[in-house]
């Protein structure tokens, strides 16, 4: 094993560059992990990151990539529905993966895919490792310790990004790294907002809470088209999703994922009890996010940078390849989620509650003694 891990980026897209290129280029990683490779299929993309980044090798080509005995694992920083055919190819390359959300976009793929990396002993992480905020540590302490009483219903949900999609700056400029056409959040397989927001939401959710049990749904388009730089971007993913969720016990959640308005705040939910409730980082009027709160890693410069909450994710992976040190933002939570999403439009399109099977181990009492 050497002593550090070469990450291959997979997508010099948005969130390579910006989660991905620009955290693992600082000096402060660089004894841990480093640029050991780049890929992307548009002409010239891969070797302008490669050349501001500081990689060391950069290729049109995954299977290229995948080839380089640099790479020790790779991050998928590509269209979500890319994710479960390329984390196949990494499996059987031996390569430990870190997924940007969502690991997969339906749930039997999130099963072969764990599956086919514990017969291969590859590593993988999944964003969006939510639960890492210590923030949410505190709140999920105090759900367990009874602040809440008996839950009995929750609100999360997000909306109005694929807007942000469209005029986000990397998007605006003239050459390769700035021009970034962001068509694909608007197509099926992986578009649209419950893949793309709504999944931070419901991690959040489901880590404080635990596992659902059943969904139902309703979903359709409000926008088929949107205008990017002049140019008509056809929309076939749904854009305004309404999930009802059953955890048992007669306790259940609506999460939303919608083109525009909101009746949460930002990614976190509102949960309510008998005894109390939690209205954004509050649990029972108190914050239980303090001041200095940082996830793992997240320090130094990384704090003022953006999607530094995906390179804490990227960096619980060097963590588990080089100290064999497991992380909480783990496979299991993340297919969870997807079956709750892919669930979800089961039953908006059917019109039949939609029963889930999986289910993954949220933190325990135990491992949050720390969380004070």
């Amino acid at each position: 094993m050497a002593d550090r891990v070469g990450y291959g980026v997979v997508g010099a897209g948005s969130i390579g560059i910006r989660a991905a290129l620009m955290h693992l280029s600082q000096e402060d990683v660089q004894d841990r992990t480093y640029l050991a490779a780049v890929c992307d299929p548009v002409p010239g993309r891969a070797e302008a990151a490669k050349e501001k980044f500081g990689v060391v090798s950069a290729y049109v080509g995954y299977e290229d990539l995948l080839a380089d005995p640099n790479v020790d694992a790779v991050t998928l920083c590509s269209p979500i529905g890319l994710h479960y055919e390329q984390a196949m190819m990494a499996i059987e390359a031996g390569k430990h993966i870190h997924f940007n959300k969502t690991m997969t976009t339906e749930e039997w793929e999130a099963t072969k895919v764990i599956d086919a990396a514990a017969a291969k002993g590859v590593k993988l992480v999944a964003s969006p490792g939510m639960m890492l905020h210590p923030y949410n540590q505190r709140l999920r302490k105090g759900i367990l310790e009874g602040a809440l009483g008996k839950l009995a219903w929750a609100a999360t949900g997000a909306a109005g990004v694929q807007g942000y999609h469209i005029n986000e700056p990397i998007r605006q400029g003239n050459d390769v790294l700035s021009n970034i056409n962001p068509a694909w959040y608007f197509r099926k397989p992986g578009g649209g907002p419950q893949y793309d927001v709504t999944v931070y939401c419901l991690h959040n959710l489901t880590g404080l809470v635990g596992p659902a049990k059943r969904v139902t749904a309703m979903s359709g388009l409000v926008e088929p088209f949107r205008e990017f730089r002049g140019e008509q971007l056809k929309c076939d993913m749904d854009d305004n999703t309404m999930l009802l969720i059953d955890f048992g016990n007669a306790f259940f959640a609506f999460a939303y994922g919608s083109v525009s308005g909101h009746v949460t705040r930002g990614f976190f939910p509102s949960i309510f009890g008998t005894a109390g409730q939690i209205e954004g980082s509050k649990l029972n009027d108190v914050d239980m996010r303090h001041e200095g709160d940082h996830q793992p890693h997240v320090v130094g410069v990384h704090p003022t940078m953006g999607e530094n909450h995906v390179f804490c994710d990227m960096m619980q992976l060097v963590d588990w390849i080089l100290d064999d040190k497991p992380t909480i933002a783990n496979a299991e939570h993340a297919r969870h989620v997807i079956e709750i999403i892919d669930a979800g439009f089961r039953a908006a399109e059917t019109g039949v509650a939609q029963d889930l099977k999986t289910t993954f181990t949220p933190l325990s009492l135990d491992e949050l003694q720390g969380a004070d």
